[in-house]
């Protein structure tokens, strides 16, 4: 935009210059000596202080246009960094739960492996009194034997969570 109206401003003074009437040769006292600057001397001063901002707008724009990509540059790090910190707090969370489901697992398979203990001391107490006839003996067995299917099945959620676990981390 700036290189476009410095064009513009430059032919502009161009044709200023062709349409103008002429001058006579003016005069520019200098404090020391007085010298006589005709118009055309004066164009080429003006086209030769015209090409230097020219030159200069060319480099601060070049330079502006460097500035504009190293930040382009630097948002593109910071979103990536954004990114990959969300992605870790993500696998935290993770990993917070998977031991979180991992404790619920293990008091299950401890609370089962009690209650266990508890039926077949009940169990053995009524069978030593004797008071227990073959079918309920056999219900008996059955709920033990569910029992310790049980924990069976909790020692395999234990083992597949702590996989998860150490694949996590």
């Amino acid at each position: 935009m700036k290189v476009r109206f410095i064009i513009i401003a430059f032919l502009a003074i161009c044709f200023q210059g062709i349409n103008a009437q002429e001058v006579q040769p003016t005069t520019v006292l200098d404090s020391s000596k007085v010298k006589v600057i005709s118009v055309e001397e004066q164009k080429l001063i003006e086209k030769a202080e015209l090409e230097r901002k020219l030159k200069e707008d060319k480099l601060a724009l070049k330079e502006k246009q460097r500035v504009e990509k190293e930040q382009k540059k630097l948002e593109k790090e910071q979103k990536k960094l954004e990114k990959e910190q969300k992605r870790f707090e993500k696998e935290q969370k993770k990993i917070a739960s998977t031991e979180k489901s991992l404790l619920k697992v293990k008091d299950k398979k401890a609370k089962a492996i009690k209650d266990l203990d508890k039926m077949e001391a009940k169990f053995a107490k009524n069978r030593a009194k004797g008071k227990l006839s073959p079918v309920e003996i056999e219900k008996e067995n059955v709920k033990i034997s569910k029992q310790q299917l049980k924990i069976k099945e909790l020692e395999e959620d234990i083992l597949k969570a702590e996989k998860k676990l150490n694949k996590l981390r």
